[in-house]
């Protein structure tokens, strides 16, 4: 089979192999993919960058935990009524080795939920970590209806899915954008409310524009970055969810500030949700999908053999939305 792989640590465009790699079987419990699309993530990237430093330590790595494509075997113990059946795949490379990045994976059957058939694959593609990651941050903390929730960087990956969660269960949304463009793009998925975050003073217009009012929760996406004008609008008693802290990797916590709060801080990883939370993600997912209820953000489209472009890409931050592979 086709495939992407690196052997060694580094730029992408230094490591990044592709060519023919032996394609897999599936064993007992998994399913074979013959994959369509492949979407890196932030977290893809970091790891081609040694964020794991033992990763490489059985072999070269197949990138990429999300995808889409339809299962063309299944191991033992699963159903044979599988075969065929459009899929979207999540954590195909992580704790493994052999991720999407390839026109093959074998994967655990239950990693593989049903891709309706009115969803196209580059869409399935944006389904694992960034819809699954939106959908924890907005509902591991109890209803969120009635609440007002501030999602920062709500035109990226995580944060477009987390307002249409988030509105389609009853919340108002504030979200926070950096030019015209994103600031429309969340006011569609549901926002209504968008401030500038590149303005020093995005707090004061926030609280102009609800009376005084503080939110409730918190959905950010540059946790140490952010951490200081988010809890000038944050109220006492709410929730900061967070999925990254790229910029301040190692922040400062002003710990009786926010103990004063009673804030509650979720740091929330894709990888190691809880299983009942997996589950409802993907129930959620697939209601929203048969329902056409969710929006996809692809931000651009390349070929399997252009990956270091796409890891290239991620890494300079400029793209709104998933870059997905077509395999």
């Amino acid at each position: 089979m086709k495939a992407v792989w690196f052997e060694t640590f580094g730029k992408a465009g230094d490591v990044l192999r592709y060519g023919e790699r032996e394609k897999p079987e599936p064993a007992a419990g998994e399913v074979l993919v013959r994959l369509r699309t492949s979407a890196p993530n932030p977290s893809d990237v970091k790891k081609r960058m040694a964020s794991f430093p033992n990763l490489l330590d059985e072999g070269f790595v197949i990138p990429h935990s999300d995808g889409a494509g339809v299962i063309e075997a299944v191991g033992e113990g699963v159903s044979p009524n599988r075969t065929g059946e459009r899929v979207w795949v999540f954590n195909a490379q992580y704790g493994r080795r052999f991720g999407t990045a390839a026109e093959y994976v074998s994967l655990p059957s239950a990693h593989a939920p049903r891709l309706p058939d009115q969803t196209s694959f580059e869409a399935g593609a944006c389904l694992g970590i960034p819809a699954m990651t939106a959908h924890r941050c907005v509902f591991a903390d109890g209803s969120v209806a009635g609440r007002t929730i501030l999602i920062t960087g709500g035109a990226g990956r995580v944060g477009f899915y987390a307002i249409q969660w988030a509105s389609q269960a009853g919340a108002r949304i504030i979200a926070t954008a950096s030019n015209g463009e994103d600031e429309a793009a969340c006011r569609e998925a549901g926002a209504a409310l968008v401030v500038n975050h590149r303005q020093q003073d995005w707090p004061q217009t926030l609280l102009a524009a609800t009376g005084g009012g503080k939110v409730d929760r918190v959905i950010d996406v540059e946790f140490g970055a952010n951490l200081e004008k988010v809890l000038e609008v944050v109220r006492t008693g709410g929730v900061i969810a967070t999925y990254s802290s790229t910029q301040v990797p190692t922040p400062t916590l002003p710990f009786f500030r926010m103990m004063y709060l009673d804030l509650t801080i979720r740091m929330v990883i894709m990888y190691a949700m809880p299983e009942e939370a997996r589950e409802l993600a993907i129930a959620d997912i697939e209601a929203a999908l048969v329902s056409g209820r969710l929006t996809h953000r692809v931000a651009r489209t390349l070929l399997l053999d252009e990956c270091a472009e796409a890891h290239r890409l991620i890494e300079e931050g400029k793209v709104r939305g998933s870059v997905v592979l077509t395999v």
